[in-house]
């Protein structure tokens, strides 16, 4: 029976919502893979130290996370959301049309790094130059074509002369969705063509901006970014599109591409200047918190300087953590359970 006609039996006869939460007693987390490792390592820490069971978290990309956190209330849908990118519209709107209150937890910083296997080439990449690699269409010569660019020194010389192959996260991935925004429209702004367009008719500079290019060089290699670090090793002239703390977590393997001069190091992302670094969250459903049991426990242990903090285990993985002020601020929010009442 599903969690919310049984809830309805149970009140009906007067019994408390806890009687509910035998319907369940296992978090259920889904969402980015990006924030996943954060959010699997919070689980571990979770289930060791508390009488709860250890959270299920699943890797399905922040898009399809949301779409299943968002499809309605009761035990047959996720508890919890990670996301590599801010809820959107649409999405918040879905769920507040299915009875679904948000707290929004912003958990730190990430960076997108374009990264190749040591003993590949080391490049140096402007955003314009990033556009000219995996845009669909480029301007040439004043005028937008289909991109003809086959070689990374097609486009500039100083860069190594290898084809060009990007391996990166599919349409359902906030990593992709961040990618787009920060990188590739940040590119395409360098260019004037693309610039007057902006200004003269912006939703098409957008879907210019944001459409990367299906000619076979950018590979779409799922969620899972370990598997895009192995296919990186396989063949050193590949590059592939993944978050900061997959770096972190296999310099030994892998190297990071500097962009506009600023090398993916974890002080340039805490200091905002790497050009391609965003925020990072969970969402979690307030109608849950009480009935399945751990949750608001969970989200203590996900915003505990022990967890999230400065010298906190997650920083050893890889994540960027919060000014010390927006910690304090998030997790406050996070404690009263205030819900999301717009973006």
């Amino acid at each position: 029976m599903k969690l919310n006609l049984f809830v309805g039996v149970v009140a009906a006869a007067g019994i408390t919502m806890a009687g509910a939460a035998q319907a369940r007693d296992q978090i259920q987390i889904v969402g980015s893979s990006t924030v996943f490792p954060f959010s699997t390592a919070v689980a571990e820490q979770f289930g060791q130290k508390t009488e709860f069971k250890t959270p299920v978290v699943e890797s399905t990309g922040s898009g399809g996370g949301l779409k299943l956190f968002c499809s309605g209330v009761g035990t047959d849908h996720p508890d919890i959301t990670n996301a590599s990118r801010r809820i959107k519209q649409s999405e918040f709107e879905t769920c507040s049309a299915n009875g679904i209150n948000i707290i929004e937890v912003k958990v730190g910083f990430d960076g997108i790094v374009m990264g190749n296997a040591k003993g590949g080439p080391a490049v140096d990449l402007t955003l314009q130059q990033i556009f000219q690699a995996l845009a669909k269409e480029v301007p040439v010569d004043g005028k937008l074509v289909a991109n003809p660019y086959t070689n990374w020194s097609e486009i500039d010389p100083s860069l190594p002369n290898v084809k060009i192959e990007v391996l990166g996260p599919p349409p359902t991935s906030g990593t992709r969705d961040a990618f787009v925004e920060l990188a590739m429209e940040e590119g395409a702004k360098k260019f004037e063509l693309l610039a007057d367009m902006r200004k003269s008719d912006k939703k098409q500079f957008t879907s210019v901006a944001h459409s990367i290019r299906e000619d076979g060089a950018y590979i779409e290699a799922g969620e899972n970014d370990n598997l895009i670090v192995q296919k990186l090793q396989e063949a050193p002239n590949r590059f592939g599109i993944f978050g900061f703390s997959f770096l972190d977590q296999n310099a030994d393997k892998i190297q990071g591409a500097n962009v506009a001069g600023v090398s993916p190091e974890f002080e340039e992302i805490a200091a905002g200047n790497y050009p391609v670094s965003r925020s990072l969250y969970f969402y979690v459903k307030k109608e849950h918190i009480g009935v399945v049991p751990g949750i608001q426990e969970f989200v203590a242990e996900f915003t505990s300087e022990g967890a999230w903090g400065d010298e906190g285990y997650l920083a050893d993985k890889g994540l960027i953590p919060l000014p010390a002020a927006d910690r304090e601020s998030v997790a406050k929010n996070a404690e009263t359970q205030a819900a999301m009442t717009g973006l």
